[in-house]
């Protein structure tokens, strides 16, 4: 029994390394597609952060008549 075993295992080894090697070439390319995607996402929130900030910065020195105004200038009309 063990030796048709070892027989068996003797054949296909080079097809289970072939399946490792092809196991550990997905994980690595999924965790870096997911690293690189979260850097992307990072980018773009860190953007949209800079932007808010330059907003508040901006309305922070405004009279309350024209943070109205330049609000109504950037929102949706109700309908």
């Amino acid at each position: 029994m063990v030796e048709i075993a070892t027989a068996i295992i003797g054949q296909i080894w080079p097809y289970l390394v072939a399946a490792g090697v092809g196991l550990a070439a997905l994980a690595t390319a999924f965790f870096k597609g997911r690293a690189n995607q979260k850097a992307k996402q990072d980018a773009e929130r860190l953007a949209a952060r800079t932007e808010a900030d330059k907003i508040d910065q901006a309305v922070a020195g405004m009279s309350d008549a024209e943070v109205l105004k330049e609000q109504a200038r950037w929102s949706r009309p109700k309908s």
